[in-house]
């Protein structure tokens, strides 16, 4: 079986903060400004395996369709919340940085 797996305007909203927020930091300290891009696209490959294997997450709530994708990046990662809405599709609601409190 495989899902399409389709990002809601607010993850996309988020991959948009997460890269600024990654560049603006680098950019204070001369770092690596490369590494933005190099999130962005963790991320987005992190979310393709939905297409495959979402039922594989972990249950985010009461719903065992809504789900978090863990997605490594350097020594930390990002999560993905999403939910399993038919046998065909996924929407990623959000995204955030694991050491964020909560979804935005």
């Amino acid at each position: 079986m495989s899902f399409n797996v389709s990002l809601l305007p607010a993850a996309e909203d988020d991959l948009d903060r997460l890269y600024d927020f990654i560049l603006e930091r680098e950019l204070a300290r001369e770092g690596d400004l490369n590494l933005a891009a190099a999130a962005v696209a963790a991320i987005r490959s992190g979310v393709q395996t939905l297409e495959r294997h979402p039922f594989t997450c972990r249950k985010s709530a009461d719903s065992p369709f809504l789900r978090e994708l863990i997605i490594p990046f350097a020594s930390t990662g990002y999560v993905a919340l999403f939910e399993i809405v038919s046998n065909e599709l996924v929407l990623v609601a959000a995204i955030r940085h694991q050491r964020e409190d909560d979804y935005h």
